[in-house]
C-alpha cells in the first residue's frame, strides 16, 4: 500500500503510507501518535466504511485494526505514554484499550446535557483531559474542561466558559493543562492547575494566536503568533509561564501548524501560502528554514506535521492524491537523532 515518490519541488523522497481511496488521519497534532521508539503509529481510517483506529508497523507497513466502535470520534484517538494502550471516544464513552489484546474498559462517560469535544492524555498516564460542550446548540454554547482519573473515572472541572475550548494539552512533568479559548487564530491561551484553584490567561505577544504546544521538557509554551499586519510573517514564539517571559524563536513561511523534535531544536511546519504549499524545517540555532516537500493540501491545517520521537522522520497529512492520507519523510540527513527519554 505504501508508495514512494520524489517530491516535485525538492526531489526528496516522500512515502505515502495509506491509500488515498480512503480517508486516513493521524491523531490531533497535540496528541501522541507515534510510539516512544518510533517503530509504530496509530491512526484512524474509514477503509471499512466507518472510522476505526489502526496500528501501523513503521518497518513493515503492516496494519492492524484496533477498534470495533459504534461511533468513534476520529479526533479523540491518542496513545498512552507507555505504548501499551490507547484511548478514544465511542459515542459518549471514553474507552481505554490494551494494544496487545485489544481488551477495552470504559473510563468515563459524558454526563447528560453535554457532548464530547476534545480529548488528550497526561504524560504519566494517570489522567485524561476532556473538553465537553452543551448538547443543545446555541449562540454562546458553554464549554468546560474536565480532568478525568484514568483509574477511577472521577472527573474534576478545571475550567468553564461561554467560549469554545480547544486543544487541551497536559503539561509535561507538572500538574496543569494548557488549552485554547475562543475562535482559532483569534483566541487566547490559558493554563489551569489540576487542583482547579488556578485558571488564568497567559500574557503572550499581541496579535492573533495560532496553535500552541508545550516544549518537550514542559518549561515553556511554543506557539504561533499572527501579526496584525497581514503582510508580516507568522512567527514561532516561546512563553515561559513561571517568569512571564516571551521571546521570538523565528519567523516562518506562514506556518499554520507546527511540531518540534524531542529537544525543541528543530521545528517542522506546514505553510498556509497558496503560492508555496510546503512542509518545511525551521532550524532554531540559525533561524533558517529548509523546504522538505510540497503538501498541496486543500486545507493546510490538515497537514499538521509532527516528528517521530527520535527526530529521524516526520509525518503529515494531505489530500493531494485523493482523500486525506498519511505521508512520511526521512530527515536524518538534516536533524540529529534524539532520545525522548532523556528530555
Amino acid at each position: 500500500m505504501a508508495q514512494r515518490y520524489a517530491d516535485a519541488a525538492t526531489d526528496f523522497p516522500v512515502t505515502r503510507l495509506t491509500d488515498p481511496a480512503h480517508t486516513s488521519r493521524l491523531p490531533p497534532h497535540y496528541a501522541r501518535a507515534i510510539s516512544k521508539h518510533s517503530n509504530f503509529l496509530i491512526f484512524v481510517s474509514d477503509m471499512t466504511g466507518r472510522f476505526e483506529a489502526y496500528r501501523m508497523d513503521l518497518k513493515t507497513g503492516q496494519m492492524r485494526q484496533l477498534t470495533e466502535a459504534e461511533d468513534l470520534d476520529p479526533a479523540s484517538v491518542a496513545l498512552l505514554a507507555d505504548d501499551r494502550a490507547f484511548c478514544y471516544f465511542d459515542g459518549d464513552q471514553l474507552i481505554a484499550a490494551n494494544l496487545a489484546n485489544l481488551k477495552t474498559r470504559e473510563v468515563y462517560r459524558i454526563p447528560d446535557g453535554f457532548k464530547r469535544a476534545a480529548l488528550n492524555l497526561a504524560e504519566d498516564g494517570q489522567y485524561a483531559v476532556v473538553v465537553e460542550k452543551v448538547a443543545v446548540e446555541k449562540k454562546d454554547a458553554t464549554h468546560r474542561l474536565q480532568l478525568v482519573s484514568m483509574a477511577s473515572g472521577a472527573a474534576r472541572k478545571l475550567a468553564e466558559c461561554d467560549e469554545e475550548i480547544r486543544d487541551p494539552i497536559p503539561r509535561p512533568k507538572r500538574a496543569s493543562v494548557l488549552y485554547a479559548r475562543g475562535a482559532a487564530g483569534s483566541g487566547s491561551v490559558w493554563l489551569a492547575d489540576y487542583n482547579g484553584q488556578h485558571n488564568y490567561r497567559l500574557r503572550i505577544a499581541e496579535g492573533g494566536t495560532g496553535p500552541a504546544i508545550w516544549s518537550p521538557d514542559g518549561r515553556t509554551v511554543l506557539y504561533l503568533n499572527y501579526p496584525e499586519d497581514l503582510h508580516k510573517l507568522h512567527a514561532i514564539r516561546e512563553f515561559t509561564p513561571d517568569s512571564n517571559d516571551d521571546k521570538l524563536i523565528g519567523n516562518t513561511s506562514q506556518f499554520v501548524l507546527f511540531g518540534c523534535n524531542a529537544d525543541a531544536s528543530v521545528f517542522v511546519g506546514a505553510s498556509g501560502s497558496k503560492a508555496s504549499p510546503y512542509v518545511l524545517l525551521l532550524l532554531r540555532a540559525v533561524h533558517r528554514e529548509m523546504t522538505l516537500a510540497e503538501h498541496r493540501a486543500s486545507d493546510p491545517a490538515m497537514v499538521a506535521p509532527i516528528f517521530a520521537p527520535n527526530s529521524q522522520r516526520i509525518f503529515f497529512g494531505s489530500d493531494r492524491h485523493g482523500k486525506p492520507a498519511i505521508y512520511a519523510m526521512s530527515v536524518e540527513k538534516f536533524v540529529e537523532e534524539t532520545d525522548a527519554d532523556r528530555v
